[in-house]
């Protein structure tokens, strides 16, 4: 099969893996403990069965025998602690250590007081206990996360940052090749626990340019291809291909993430006036043609067991006021990054225009995806258009990754914005077993957010994938990371 990516993958190891991209590559490498179902349910992958105890604070794990990475050793118990504490050792420089932390001694681990997580029990070769300080609804979500998948430890020690770009897996695919900014090719294996893949491999082929990767699709060299907004009304308003168009829309979340660290964005007034300033309904339903739900925060539709009221209504003249409220009577200039994709500038150009109509000029960064990442997660930009998909189905991965003041920086909180009082409800809505409590606790944070305004929230972006006449058994799964590329046929 013949996929196409816009953008070179940053890597495929899946303790630094923070993207949809490498997300999506990753599941089809590895597996973890347990996964999703199409219902969003939790059900076991390596693991064939668990119990939790009363307290919500133990959980032991009972792995699946015959179970082997792709370098023909069997997967044990002592393999997911390795991987796990990999994870949260300082040397990894891994973004995704709060997935591990609630784990009972993961804090001792990262600041070198202890030689291992005590928290992480190996009981024999194929049973594992795991007991973390304190109950937190979501835990067993969080280990269906790729940062949670396994990895072989003989490997990744003889690597080393090798491992990176030569991952080995326990999942359907094996990496075969993987030519930088060119290709990336896997092979379908004949030894997965989970059955055989219908197709021989994936052949992902980089394509930057939306114009190429049509015309690519057109000539029968791609198999399936995410239609480009530029594309879209055709596509749809053609007989030969409307029925071979999917769509969804998935748990994420688009916005202008604004830098609340550092002047001008920590200043709230300005924060408000950027919301008041941007028509966001019009861009929604002109320029992105209507291909999503406007969002009123952070947490989508689907994972928002609360009402929400729309906070912001574009107001041009209430933008002006808050903006000479905050400081800058004569207007100011701001830095906007973004990726060097097409629909994202055409989206940012119209914004400039809203921006420079109530006199905040922007200038518009562009940089490659990993260059814009890494500005982003420094805290280099003053505001930067980005999306958060969700790793599993819960509000709390809308509101802890991106919001708690423990998250700055490359775990997810990129906008840099502490506030006292949004971390404690999040802790409160942890902690509450009982779902109406967390619900509730969760529903005032997301209202204290929004009233806070770190990001101007755009929309929840409804997915079209065309396929050619030949493609069987596509589907779009809800979270990237569902799509283990076992269905697919010819």
């Amino acid at each position: 099969m013949y996929l196409r990516l816009s953008a070179n993958p940053t890597t495929l190891d899946p303790a630094l893996i923070v993207d949809v991209t490498g997300g999506s590559i990753g599941a089809k490498i590895f597996n973890g403990l347990v996964r999703f179902d199409e219902n969003l349910n939790v059900i076991p992958d390596i693991a064939e069965r668990w119990n939790a105890s009363k307290d919500g604070r133990s959980y032991t794990f009972h792995l699946k025998r015959g179970v082997r990475f792709s370098n023909g050793r069997e997967v044990r118990a002592s393999d997911f602690k390795y991987s796990f504490e990999r994870v949260l050792n300082t040397k990894t420089k891994s973004p995704n250590t709060w997935v591990f932390e609630r784990i009972s001694g993961a804090k001792a681990y990262m600041e070198g007081r202890a030689t291992d997580v005590k928290g992480i029990k190996v009981v024999g070769d194929y049973i594992l206990k795991i007991h973390i300080d304190k109950p937190f609804a979501p835990f067993i979500e969080l280990l269906a996360m790729i940062s949670a998948y396994v990895v072989p430890r003989e490997v990744v020690e003889r690597l080393g940052p090798d491992f990176a770009a030569h991952p080995i897996g326990t999942g359907p695919f094996s990496l075969k090749q993987w030519h930088q900014n060119q290709s990336l090719v896997l092979l379908a294996r004949q030894d997965y626990f989970g059955g055989h893949p219908k197709i021989k491999g994936i052949v992902y082929r980089i394509i930057p340019e939306d114009l190429t990767a049509v015309a690519e699709f057109e000539n029968g060299n791609l198999d399936l291809l995410s239609i480009p907004s530029s594309e879209f009304k055709r596509y749809t308003g053609d007989r030969k291909w409307k029925g071979l168009i999917t769509s969804y829309v998935a748990p994420n979340t688009y916005y202008l993430g604004l830098n609340c660290e550092r002047p001008p964005f920590n200043k709230l007034p300005l924060r408000r006036a950027m919301n008041y300033a941007i028509d966001v309904d019009r861009i929604l339903n002109t320029i992105y043609e209507g291909r999503g739900i406007r969002a009123l925060g952070p947490v989508p539709p689907q994972l928002r067991k609360w009402t929400l009221s729309k906070r912001y209504n574009y107001n041009p003249e209430k933008a002006r006021e808050l903006i000479k409220e905050a400081g800058y009577s004569n207007g100011l200039s701001i830095k906007i990054y973004l990726t060097s994709d097409q629909e994202v500038l055409d989206i940012l150009e119209v914004i400039q225009a809203y921006l420079k109509d109530v006199g905040i000029k922007a200038e518009l960064i562009q940089l490659e995806w990993s260059a814009y990442k890494e500005a982003i997660n420094r805290g280099e930009a003053d505001a930067f258009y980005l999306s958060w998909w969700a790793d599993y189905p819960d509000a709390e991965d809308f509101l802890y990754p991106l919001f708690h003041s423990s998250n700055i920086g490359p775990a997810g909180n990129r906008a840099r914005f502490s506030d006292p009082e949004v971390d404690r409800l999040i802790e409160s809505g942890q902690a509450a077993m009982i779902p109406k409590d967390r619900w509730y606790y969760y529903q005032k944070a997301e209202q204290r957010i929004v009233d806070m305004s770190p990001w101007v929230f755009f929309w929840h972006r409804r997915d079209y994938v065309i396929r050619q006449p030949w493609v069987k058994g596509y589907r779009i799964h809800p979270i990237y990371s569902m799509d283990k590329g076992m269905e697919v046929s010819f």
